[in-house]
């Protein structure tokens, strides 16, 4: 084989890799890919598909391959998108790169986006429908506040002869039982909306 045509395999499987397969489909939303990007395990999403299926799984950890179940660390996005000045591909490449920044970042990537792990962990004990509660992840950073509040020594927190630690780990899980129970109350809330809504259509003018 020449040299020409040894390059010209070369930048075809170099395209393959960047782009993804054209018989292929979204294995999420079963459609054609809308801004395609490719998880270090080799498997092409939609970007938004993949993004909202992370949603759903815990808040923590990288999102799994719904294909073959290894952790997504790196989201790729199609070369070609970089150049898309489309409004909507703009902001799914923006969360892709939150995304990435998070689980690849290393200490300075996770402290960048702390603020948007713990509205997902907020959000994710308020609602009703999640199985567990992340007393474990809370009382851990609960732990960690009482090692601060020791070790910078502050007193400014009435203990009530408990020791600091102690009284961190009942304030959060006070917190996660208030904000299970502000979940519920706004769920019965919307519930009681949605109603009103559907009585107010079927009623005869």
């Amino acid at each position: 084989m020449d040299v020409t045509t040894t390059d010209e395999v070369i930048v075809d499987r170099n395209e393959a890799v960047e782009t993804p397969p054209e018989d292929d489909c979204c294995p999420i939303c079963f459609s054609s890919f809308t801004v395609p990007c490719r998880g270090n395990c080799g498997h092409w999403y939609c970007g938004s598909c993949i993004l909202q299926y992370w949603n759903y799984a815990a808040v923590s950890k990288p999102c799994k391959c719904p294909m073959c179940v290894r952790h997504i660390t790196t989201l790729s996005p199609e070369a070609s998108l970089q150049q898309r000045q489309e409004q909507e591909v703009k902001e799914v490449l923006a969360k892709i790169r939150r995304y990435n920044r998070l689980f690849v970042g290393g200490l300075t990537g996770f402290l960048q986006e702390l603020p948007l792990l713990i509205k997902r962990l907020v959000w994710h004990m308020m609602d009703p429908d999640t199985n567990t509660l992340y007393f474990h992840e809370v009382r851990i950073f609960a732990m960690l506040m009482s090692t601060l509040y020791t070790a910078a020594e502050f007193s400014f927190i009435p203990t009530g002869g408990f020791r600091i630690v102690t009284v961190f780990d009942y304030t959060a899980i006070a917190m996660i039982l208030i904000l299970r129970v502000v979940g519920l109350y706004r769920r019965r809330r919307l519930a009681q909306r949605v109603r009103h809504i559907a009585a107010a259509e079927i009623e005869p003018e």
